[in-house]
């Protein structure tokens, strides 16, 4: 059979054949680690290292290593998370300049507001006291 064969393909495979709960408990284990490694079985498999895993879960949890390290989908690298955080962007003149205009002309409206609010007052008690 010569199949393009992904790691969740051999989970899947993994589940139908070891239709036990200690089995999906430890590929579920398995599954939550991989979402936090970014799909590197190696890394995952390497972080469930020293937690119990359920009686029976370490005979599905090495024919899964020894299935995808066959497969060739062991130890993928996908590069850093494009998610995680966006590389700096360099910032133009152009741009620089239109976001000082935006926090002068926003300082300047702050600033005849407090005026305005101060005018008003100094009018409502100057008028009432006459």
């Amino acid at each position: 059979m010569n199949r393009d064969v992904s790691l969740y393909g051999i989970i899947a495979d993994l589940r139908r054949e070891h239709p036990t709960p200690a089995a999906m408990q430890t590929l579920d284990a398995v599954v939550a680690e991989l979402g936090k490694t970014r799909d590197n079985l190696k890394e995952a498999v390497a972080n469930l290292e020293g937690r119990p895993l359920p009686p029976g879960g370490k005979p599905v949890l090495e024919e899964l290593v020894q299935r995808a390290r066959q497969e060739g989908v062991y130890d993928l690298d996908y590069g850093p998370d494009p998610y995680d955080k966006p590389p700096p962007e360099a910032l133009d003149e152009g741009t620089a300049g239109i976001g000082a205009l935006l926090a002068i002309s926003s300082v300047a409206g702050i600033a005849l507001a407090i005026v305005a609010v101060i005018v008003g007052l100094n009018a409502i008690f100057s008028s009432g006291s006459g």
